[in-house]
């Protein structure tokens, strides 16, 4: 890398800022890129790649490891772009395409032939069932995880590097009676598999690592070949993807990684935050280039950004700076309640739309899903045309739909489908006992005193004699769960007790992505406190889930609506105008990360991966009341993230006397 830069094609120094010029020019050795949001993250790698193709590094001696295809195609064809031809020798793709073109080329040494094929999570249920049944585990057993769960577990494992047991220390599963069976079943899964040479996704990466591992020929062979390994958003690697890098890199040690610490918010998928913040402890020596330019948003806006995120004791120090003209302040609006929360929202982004802002350029976002649903509403009733981003729609969600039979049948006992629902997770019980059940229910139910304030525990318990002997505990706990929420019409309450009663642990055992959805059920609970009476909750859960299913069917929203979103699901993205939503204490943070303070510190980056989401307006609301789940209204503590941030950066609107 001794090439003249004023004999090369590209005018770096005219192209790039300062600190993007440092990154991108830097020396052969380890370096740490911190890229700030809006900062040109994905030009200081472009411009780093074509640096290095025209310091004479012949293209295949370039590993660019990315988290989406579309990164890599967007990347690899800019650099393409800069010089003006095709680069077809430069390796670039996800850490998995890469995983499997290096084990087609040097897996036979670890048994993995060139032809293998690539199992889809489908299949692999599939052939994680065959396992089951060949080590004797009959799959209708609820006292053993099911399929998707297994599948879950093996592969949370596998990208930590904690072994089972591990895993079930992290997420407090209690997995002692049957940890044995399960590592047989993984034995087999994983024999299978190699007999059959078709891998799943865990596998490209897990064995990408046994192969640089165990056969130090191959591991010659990549590190020779990789002289440069460039990685992209660094800060969403787990601890499988670390060691690999770190693997590749040992011997030329010319790693450069680019992330942002202050936006690694996806640790419940399994990102490591200390992959990043200890990089200059692994990699003794490493530069480290700060890029803090930004380029979407107003003075104001990273005023806050900073700092709202100053806070957090585990970080690089580092303070975006504008490159756009002033604007005005942005505003933290109290509101009295979600309802009147919802209808300043609506009425705020009715005025941008009519003084010229796109629709498409307004986005909502929340913590959870659930702290749009008023909004939802509020946005249909009046006709504006939105677009919800969630994914999975949320109410299809079998651990939502577990919790909401609960609150069914509490609010209805005729509900038969609700009593079956809840029947099956019984051990033991399937469709024919479950129907059967419903027959005894029913009779007890219409045979007790209509004026019993304990009609529908008492009928439930009489099933009891009916159900399987290892099935009674469940069954037990039920009608106490049932017996202790009826006569309250509480519905937070009654969300409470249901996971009190055991179901936390049912949902460890039958459901994969385990933390997601534990936070989700804390968050109905939160959400239903709203709420004095079950009926009416269920009622506003009716509505709402007709509206996100019409809101899925509205494909013609794109551009022209405005987004709803998660956060987690915004990261990445740019609006005009950006609303934060719901910015109270157990909200926004979350009743269960205000008990653990790397889980606050996460939720800060959150809201700071929030406030970087908006280039011009940016707005942050909060209710002052809200329901508790005894029923009654109580005051709402504005979110620490808000008064952590200062007055004097924020205009202070509201509608009540409550401040922060």
């Amino acid at each position: 890398m001794d090439r003249p830069l004023t004999e090369l094609q590209i005018d770096y120094r005219a192209e790039l800022n300062d600190q993007q010029y440092e990154a991108v020019t830097a020396p052969p050795g380890p370096a740490l890129v911190l890229a700030g949001a809006g900062s040109g993250k994905t030009r200081t790698l472009t411009y780093r790649v074509a640096f290095l193709l025209e310091q004479g590094i012949p293209p295949e001696r370039i590993l660019l490891l990315t988290f989406t295809n579309k990164a890599a195609r967007e990347m690899m064809s800019r650099v393409a772009g800069l010089l003006g031809r095709e680069l077809r020798e430069l390796w670039g793709g996800t850490f998995h395409s890469v995983g499997a073109r290096i084990l087609r080329s040097y897996g036979e040494s670890i048994g993995v032939g060139a032809n293998f094929t690539i199992l889809d999570r489908s299949d692999s249920e599939d052939l994680l069932a065959t396992c089951l049944a060949e080590c004797g585990i009959d799959r209708k057993d609820k006292e053993f995880p099911k399929v998707d769960a297994i599948a879950d577990m093996f592969s949370q494992s596998a990208n930590r590097r904690l072994g089972l047991a591990g895993w079930f220390e992290r997420i407090a599963l209690d997995g002692e009676a049957f940890l044995e069976k399960l590592e047989e079943v993984r034995k087999v899964y994983q024999e299978r598999k190699r007999a059959a040479q078709c891998y799943d996704f865990d596998d490209l990466l897990r064995l990408w690592l046994e192969l640089l591992e165990k056969d130090a020929e191959a591991r010659e062979a990549m590190q020779r070949r990789f002289q440069f390994v460039l990685v992209d958003e660094y800060q969403d690697t787990n601890r499988l993807q670390s060691d690999l890098i770190d693997l590749l890199g040992a011997k030329n040690r010319n790693v450069m990684v680019v992330g942002d610490d202050s936006q690694s918010i996806y640790s419940w998928r399994g990102a490591e935050f200390r992959n990043i913040l200890d990089f200059p402890k692994r990699y003794p020596g490493a530069a480290v280039f700060k890029i803090e330019t930004n380029y979407r948003s107003t003075p104001e806006i990273l005023d806050v950004a900073n700092a709202a995120i100053a806070t957090n004791t585990e970080q690089f120090e580092k303070a975006l700076r504008a490159s756009l003209d002033p604007g005005g302040k942005p505003a933290v609006v109290e509101c009295s309640t979600g309802r009147t929360q919802a209808r300043f929202l609506a009425d705020r982004i009715t005025d941008l739309i009519e003084e010229g802002v796109s629709p498409g350029e307004i986005a909502v976002l929340y913590r959870s899903h659930f702290h749009a649903l008023e909004l939802q509403l509020e946005l249909s009733r009046r006709q504006i045309r939105h677009q919800v981003t969630s994914g999975i729609r949320f109410f299809e969600q079998a651990h939502v739909k577990d919790a909401v039979a609960f609150l069914r049948l509490l609010a209805n006992p005729g509900d038969e489908v609700s009593f079956r629902r809840l029947a099956r997770m019984a051990p033991g019980v399937g469709e024919k006992s479950a129907a059967k059940l419903w027959g005894q229910f029913l009779a007890a139910w219409n045979a007790s005193d209509a004026a019993s304030p304990d009609r529908v525990s008492r009928a439930f318990a009489s099933c009891a004699e009916k159900v399987p002997a290892r099935a009674k505990p469940d069954w037990k706990r039920w009608a106490e769960a049932i017996a202790e929420c009826e006569t309250s019409n509480q519905p937070g309450t009654a969300v409470q007790v249901l996971l009190k009663s055991g179901y936390e642990d049912y949902v460890k055992m039958a459901y994969d992505n385990v933390e997601k959805r534990l936070e989700d059920l804390s968050q109905l609970r939160q959400f239903a406190m709203e709420f004095s009476d079950t009926r009416e909750f269920l009622t506003q859960l009716a509505l709402y889930s007709g509206l996100e299913t019409e809101a899925a069917r509205d494909d013609e929203g794109e551009g022209r609506s405005v987004r709803l979103s998660t956060i987690h699901q915004a990261k990445g993205l740019e609006f005009e105008a950006v609303f934060v939503i719901n910015l109270a204490e157990g909200l926004f943070p979350s009743r269960r990360a205000m008990e653990d303070v790397d889980q606050i510190e996460e939720e800060r980056r959150l809201f700071y991966v929030a406030v970087t989401r908006a280039k011009k307006y940016l707005t942050l609301t909060y209710p002052s009341v809200r329901r508790s789940a005894q029923g009654w209204e109580e005051s709402a503590m504005p979110s620490r993230f808000l008064g952590e941030i200062g007055k004097n950066l924020v205009n202070f609107w509201s509608d009540s006397a409550v401040s922060w």
